[in-house]
């Protein structure tokens, strides 16, 4: 998710710089050193993108679209339209 700041030893690289190319923060924020708190993120995106047909989008139960959205970090709020709307927006490719 843009704007996510997670301290990930896996974003470390022999130059410093995490892949987006922004410099290693050590784990420290800002100049003030010890003074700041470590900042780091719960997010993580699952392994596998959904798969689901529009028409699997149409006829799933509200409880799954729940889940879906949960599962990838996204607002789960609105009537069932609004959500089958939102996973279709957000998990669908237009071809």
């Amino acid at each position: 998710m843009s704007g996510t700041n997670c301290l990930n030893p896996a974003y470390a690289t022999t130059t410093g710089l995490k892949p987006n190319g922004h410099p290693m923060m050590n784990g420290n924020y800002g100049t003030k050193g010890d003074n700041q708190k470590q900042v780091s993120c719960s997010f993580q995106m699952p392994l596998h993108y959904p798969r689901f047909k529009k028409t699997d989008y149409e006829t799933m139960p509200e409880w799954q679209l729940d889940s879906l959205l949960t599962e990838y970090g996204l607002p789960v709020t609105g009537d069932l339209k609004q959500k089958r709307k939102f996973a279709m927006g957000a998990f669908l490719w237009s071809t």
